[in-house]
């Protein structure tokens, strides 16, 4: 049996990224990728010359039962997404299960994440809290909102730059107490974190003229 790895890449600066993350991605038979193309920047960064096959939330059986048979045989894979940790909001998590049910081992390659870069630097109690990952379009949408303002623990999610405005005046309609740490584009060029309250986080968002740039992660609190 091959063995699994599942490996953490940088969220933004091509620089966060572990040693043993780097050895790993060197010494695999085949890395994984969300997105071959996106990958492929971090591994000519560092010169690194591997196959890539992709593997995301639309692939299809056949390639899942490939990736496993290629396990089986004593191949090593590393999989990655397009940033930071596999299994935290994209579709890792699935193949993991898989693997772990025909008795594949599989490790974890730990690093960069938006989730834990925001908790370190947001200054809030975090003994407990809940992640939402990315909030729904439509279904159950409200339910969510209410949940987040209604949790007796602080709330964590992810929100593109297209529906985080709509978001935080959808949260500030059930409650302007609230307090919020809203991050964008953690470790990369427009990095930026606001803090404070509702209110006044969404007034600076909608008045940012780069605000439809890079994903955001927020904690409501």
């Amino acid at each position: 049996m091959g063995i699994l790895y599942v490996v953490a890449t940088p969220i933004g600066n091509l620089e966060d990224i572990s040693l043993r993350a780097l050895r790993i991605l060197s010494e695999a038979d085949l890395i994984l990728c969300e997105d071959t193309r996106q990958t492929q920047k971090l591994l000519n960064f560092y010169k690194i010359k591997k196959p890539t096959l992709s593997y995301h939330q639309h692939t299809g059986l056949n390639k899942t039962e490939y990736i496993l048979e290629l396990l089986k045989s004593g191949k090593n894979l590393a999989l990655v997404s397009d940033a930071g940790t596999p299994g935290i909001s994209d579709p890792g998590g699935k193949l993991v299960a898989l693997a772990t049910k025909e008795n594949i081992q599989v490790l974890p390659v730990p690093g960069a994440s938006a989730l834990t870069s925001i908790i370190s630097i947001s200054g809030v109690p975090l003994d407990r809290f809940i992640f939402l990952g990315f909030l729904p379009h439509k279904k159950n949408r409200k339910k969510f909102i209410a949940e987040i303002i209604n949790s007796k623990y602080p709330v964590i999610f992810y929100e593109s730059p297209y529906r985080i405005i709509k978001t935080l005046k959808e949260l500030l309609v059930l409650s302007v107490k609230k307090e919020v740490v809203v991050g964008r584009e953690l470790t990369k060029k427009f990095e930026t974190v606001l803090r404070g309250d509702l209110e006044n986080v969404l007034k600076n968002i909608e008045s940012d003229k780069i605000n439809s740039k890079g994903e955001f992660v927020v904690i409501v609190y």
